[in-house]
């Protein structure tokens, strides 16, 4: 506004912005392209999901099923695939924290953020 004056103008707020944007829908395009697993019962289920959180991947090893005993591997399947939802969770804070930071307020507010 003021020459000098210690605050930036509206151009360069408008930048700022556009740049955070840009940078913000880069960060989304990689976490959708990135996956990482969960796993449970010693690696006898394993989920994979995306950074985003879709779930691409579901292993499950033969030793893990027993026909009498359904509910155990279902209990398994839901903790591998929450495993590898807190790790996409952890994931995204790690992309996407230090641009919500730059919006200030560490990310509170912007819908679709978990943190």
């Amino acid at each position: 506004m003021i020459p000098g004056g210690g605050q930036p103008n509206m151009q360069q707020l408008l930048q700022q912005a556009q740049k955070m944007q840009q940078d913000l829908a880069n960060a989304q395009e990689e976490l959708a392209r990135t996956e990482v697993d969960g796993q449970a019962g010693g690696g006898l289920v394993r989920a994979t999901v995306t950074g985003a959180g879709e779930l691409r991947a579901l292993k499950i090893d033969p030793k893990a099923v027993d026909p009498d005993d359904t509910e155990t591997l279902a209990d398994l399947i839901v903790a591998a695939v929450q495993a590898a939802n807190e790790n996409a969770q952890t994931l995204q804070q790690q992309k996407l924290g230090p641009l919500a930071q730059g919006l200030g307020g560490g990310g509170s507010g912007i819908p679709g953020l978990p943190f």
